[in-house]
């Protein structure tokens, strides 16, 4: 276990980096597919975690934080059956249909964690990870909730320890104020660098990038560009 603690509420509460968790019910068949097959591949904490314990054979080891609808995960398992993803999502839904897209491509390389990714950062031992993802986050964009964006001195703090050196920790948002609080976070670090590149080359999506429905959804919404980060640790 890492000696760092979860950021926490003024009543000493650990601090949560999202909001609601439940969405729209499942309908029987995808109800049956999700109680069935989460069970299997769910990763309940005891203590520390290894993750070569989850996937002994894997050449790497990725986690992808937040992954909504689970399109991208789901699509770099299929891409990529030698590796181990790590998925973490809190919402009821995102949870649903990734188990459904395991389920409809068979995908035996995908573990789930259900809970506050923060925690499942904490339990894994140093250098452990190749990539981490964290792809369109809430921005939490009101002042008095900035507290709750995932970016922060603390979790930098363990992706920078769980990241083997030479990986990458990569950031997408099509929000410009989190874009900027994410590089000013980052260039306070020295653990991870940023190389800009020519002009708006972060605006370019990462090799084979297919869009989201949320970046769908906010294209349809006026929000035409997005921000694609990826940090090397050093």
């Amino acid at each position: 276990m890492s000696d760092h603690e979860l950021p926490k509420t003024r009543t000493g509460e650990a601090r949560a980096f999202f909001g609601r968790r439940s969405g729209k019910k499942l309908h029987g068949g995808q109800q049956a597919i999700v109680e069935n097959l989460l069970p299997q591949v769910e990763i309940k904490l005891e203590g520390a975690l290894d993750p070569k314990s989850l996937f002994p054979d894997a050449a790497r080891i990725v986690i992808e934080i937040g992954y909504g609808g689970g399109e991208h995960l789901a699509r770099k398992a299929a891409e990529a059956p030698d590796t181990g993803f790590i998925g973490c999502e809190v919402f009821t839904g995102g949870i649903g249909k990734m188990v459904q897209a395991m389920h409809a491509a068979n995908l035996t390389n995908v573990r789930l964690f259900t809970d506050d990714a923060l925690k499942l950062l904490v339990s894994l031992p140093d250098a452990a990870i190749d990539e981490v993802y964290l792809l369109y986050p809430d921005p939490w964009p009101k002042t008095r909730h900035h507290k709750r964006r995932f970016v922060s001195p603390t979790t930098l703090a363990e992706l920078a320890r769980v990241i083997r050196p030479g990986g990458f920790f990569h950031f997408a948002s099509d929000i410009d104020d989190y874009a900027d609080w994410t590089l000013a976070h980052i260039l306070r670090t020295t653990e991870f660098s940023f190389a800009p590149g020519a002009p708006g080359s972060w605006h370019e999506p990462y090799p084979g990038w297919k869009p989201t429905r949320y970046e769908q959804k906010a294209r349809r919404e006026g929000r035409m560009k997005s921000f694609y980060f990826s940090f090397p640790r050093a």
